[in-house]
């Protein structure tokens, strides 16, 4: 429930491992665009709760875009910009 409530309170939010690699692309990503997400570590019994996501998973509005390799299909894609924008993530 702590996990729905999180996911549908912040316009991006990022599940992670600690000491994550990939999180940390993620959020350079993110804030090379603008966007400073809310980061969220979880522990093993945690990631169990995302169901049958893993970690680290990026959430844009409420909706799961994926792992990392999603995020940057996303951006390369050109469509992650409209999105942020769309949920109030990024200003243009």
């Amino acid at each position: 429930m702590r996990i729905q409530r999180l996911i549908s309170e912040n316009p991006v939010i990022i599940f992670s491992r600690p000491s994550c690699c990939m999180c940390h692309v993620m959020k350079r990503l993110l804030s090379t665009i603008g966007v400073h997400p809310t980061v969220i570590e979880l522990d093993d019994e945690e990631i169990g709760a995302l169901a049958a996501h893993s970690a680290p998973a990026v959430f844009i509005g409420g909706t799961r875009v994926g792992g990392l390799e999603s995020l940057v299909a996303l951006h390369l894609s050109g469509h992650l910009v409209p999105r942020l924008v769309e949920v109030g993530a990024l200003w243009v």
